[in-house]
C-alpha cells in the first residue's frame, strides 16, 4: 500500500501541471470536405500530440465525444485521462477557420476528476 500513494500522488500532481500548461494552448488541423469537421478521433489525436510537446510527456489518452464542425465559436469537450485513472476536462473553442485548416484553442479545467 506505500508504493501506491506515492504513484496516486505523482499522478496527481501530473494532473495539476497538466492543466496548468493547458491554459491558453492554440492548435489547427487540416480537413478536406466543403463544410469543414474535425473527426473526434483526429481532435482527440492532436489535443494529445499537442498536450505530449507542449509538458514534453508521453502522449495522454484523451478522448472527444463528438467531431468538431469547423465554424468560429463552436466548442466541443474533451477528455484528458491520466496513468491513475483521474480525469481532466478539456475544452476546445473554433478560433478561426482557413479554406480546410480548423484553428482552436484549447483549455484543460483546473481541477481533475477523481479516478472512479
Amino acid at each position: 500500500m506505500a508504493m501506491t500513494r506515492p504513484f496516486a500522488v505523482t499522478s496527481v500532481i501530473s494532473a495539476i501541471a497538466i492543466s496548468t500548461l493547458l491554459v491558453g494552448c492554440s492548435a489547427s488541423a487540416n480537413v478536406e470536405k466543403s463544410e469543414p469537421k474535425l473527426s473526434a478521433d483526429k481532435l482527440a489525436s492532436t489535443l494529445a500530440q499537442k498536450l505530449a510537446v507542449t509538458t514534453g510527456q508521453p502522449t495522454p489518452d484523451v478522448t472527444c465525444p463528438e467531431d468538431l464542425t469547423g465554424k468560429a465559436g463552436t466548442t466541443t469537450r474533451c477528455t484528458l485521462t491520466t496513468g491513475d485513472g483521474s480525469a481532466l476536462g478539456v475544452t476546445v473553442t473554433v478560433s478561426s477557420v482557413d479554406g480546410n485548416q480548423i484553428n482552436f484553442d484549447f483549455e484543460a479545467d483546473d481541477k481533475a476528476s477523481p479516478a472512479s
